[in-house]
């Protein structure tokens, strides 16, 4: 009797695993996934490992690094996340695993939701507008905190302040900055420092935490204090990759209040090399000057000034005479010039003299009352006229008339 085995196909491991990726990976993809974080660890290639638990199982999962900059937070341990991702399966080891491309907080995706909604409404009421900004001082002597008075935040800004300009006043103005009843305590405090008028500038912030922790800094009351707020806001919350709607209505986000504190206060050491490069460049300067006139005075003698009188003397004769060169050229060509213009104008007011018309043979006749005679019809026979020649006039009495056009008349 034949063995029933050898009728069934044999499959290798490796085929076999082959059919599981296919079936796994074909089947199991775009899934939402919740549980605790366990045994998180990044890698030194940038990518994420780590397990999701339950109270029955736990599966193993990756985040490539191509995908982590999406997600707003940190993991660690413990915290209850909801992944999004596919099943893969790891064939030399014959394992599966989620591979996730996106990773929320349990339960933050309604909140999310919310302060989008919250920052669509304050944009379109304009509180976050670059007009709406004011500049900050840039010196201020004092600071206003208004922070938890027993949270590192705090802390962080008194090492910093005391450490870059120690003579910095810092006025802290605790507040509540979790939990119910903070929005109003903080939202209190900023109109307190504008009211009495505490400082030039505040820092409204904490460290981090949950987007739970943080939503004190998104509130409606703490928007609309910063916003009607008269003295420059900065809120500092949380770390770096943390935000809430304080950071878009303030004058400044910092990332931390560590670098807020950096904000407003300069360095004193900064300030003091600032005036010693100053004192060393007037030292220089003055140094630089000194020699110059001691050099000069140096060179100074009785005979010196008498040679540099005399270079001086006749350099201004040379000028002198340069100068009265120049002006006799320029006078002799004005008056030649003249002179030109003077005979080109005499000769054209001969050419218009009626007397040199007369020179050519011409004579002028006048009526017996002085009138220029033009028309042999305003004289008649008998009528004494003047004749002006050039050298002389003559007296004649008319006997003939004759006009062009009509031939003679004449007195029988």
């Amino acid at each position: 009797m034949p063995d029933r085995l050898d009728s069934v196909p044999k499959l290798t491991v490796s085929e076999l695993t082959s059919i599981i990726k296919t079936t796994l990976e074909g089947s199991f993809y775009n899934l939402t996934v919740e549980g605790e974080i366990s045994g998180f660890k990044p890698a030194s290639t940038g990518h994420w490992y780590f397990s999701l638990k339950d109270n029955g199982s736990v599966i193993g999962c990756a985040m490539w690094r191509g995908n982590i900059h999406r997600v707003g937070f940190i993991p660690k341990d413990g915290q209850r996340v909801v992944v999004k991702g596919s099943l893969s399966v790891y064939e030399p080891r014959g394992t599966y695993s989620l591979i996730c491309t996106s990773m929320d907080p349990f339960g933050e995706g309604d909140i999310l939701a919310m302060l989008e909604e919250r920052k669509r409404h304050y944009a379109g009421l304009g509180y976050f507008d670059a007009s709406c900004k004011k500049p900050l001082p840039k010196h201020p002597e004092r600071v206003a905190v208004i922070t938890s008075p027993t949270g590192a935040a705090l802390q962080d800004i008194l090492q910093i302040t005391g450490r870059r300009n120690p003579a910095m006043d810092i006025i802290i103005l605790p507040a509540t900055v979790q939990g119910p009843g903070a929005a109003a305590s903080i939202a209190a405090r900023i109109k307190d420092v504008n009211d009495f008028l505490l400082a030039p500038v505040m820092i409204v912030g904490r460290g981090g935490g949950s987007i739970e922790d943080l939503l004190p800094f998104s509130e409606d009351s703490v928007i609309e204090a910063i916003h009607e707020s008269e003295i420059p806001v900065i809120s500092a919350v949380g770390h770096e990759i943390d935000w809430a709607l304080s950071d878009y209505v303030a004058d400044l986000r910092a990332p931390t209040p560590s670098a807020a504190a950096e904000l407003v206060c300069e360095n004193a050491f900064d300030q003091k090399e600032i005036v010693e490069k100053i004192r060393r460049s007037l030292t220089d300067s003055m140094s630089s000057r000194i020699s110059a006139v001691r050099l000069r005075v140096a060179a100074f003698s009785p005979a010196s000034a008498g040679k540099q009188l005399e270079g001086r003397l006749a350099h201004n004769r040379m000028r002198l005479d340069y100068g009265m060169s120049s002006l006799r050229m320029g006078v002799s060509s004005l008056v030649s010039a003249r002179k030109s213009r003077l005979e080109m104008l005499t000769h054209k007011m001969k050419a218009l003299s009626p007397l040199d018309v007369l020179e050519r043979g011409y004579a002028i006749v006048n009526t017996q009352d002085g009138k220029v005679l033009k028309d042999c019809k305003a004289v008649g026979i008998g009528e004494k006229i003047g004749i002006r020649l050039a050298n002389g006039h003559i007296g004649a009495v008319i006997s003939d008339v004759e006009n062009a056009s009509e031939g003679s008349t004449k007195e029988n």
